[in-house]
């Protein structure tokens, strides 16, 4: 279960982060208002998640997947250009992310 919430935590990260960069500079209302809560849900989340998951392992993977998903969304609204060495260290980060989980001892 831990692993499901710290994932869905990385995902609010991605939102929080993007909903910043939206807000310029937290003088538009909406993304603000979307900002705090998924900055608040995403940190309860983690926090959460690192009861059961080491905490180097569950920030790396948090901030893996926040990060990801904020390039992925802004390659696919245009506001960040698609190339080849974008998409390979996606991908290379990715695989990190993953190869994280699959070392990870076992805590549940």
């Amino acid at each position: 279960m831990s692993w499901i919430v710290l994932i869905v935590s990385g995902v609010l990260e991605a939102v929080w982060a993007t909903a910043l960069g939206k807000s310029d500079g937290l003088s538009k209302l909406w993304p603000s208002v979307i900002f705090f809560g998924a900055l608040i849900l995403s940190m309860i989340g983690l926090g959460w998640a690192m009861r059961d998951i080491p905490t180097g392992t569950a920030y790396a993977v948090w901030v893996g997947i926040g990060a990801s998903l904020t390039v992925i969304w802004a390659m696919l609204t245009g506001d960040m250009d698609i190339s080849w060495p974008r998409i390979l260290l996606l991908l290379g980060l990715i695989g990190c992310i993953i190869g994280l989980k699959l070392i990870d001892p076992g805590h549940e």
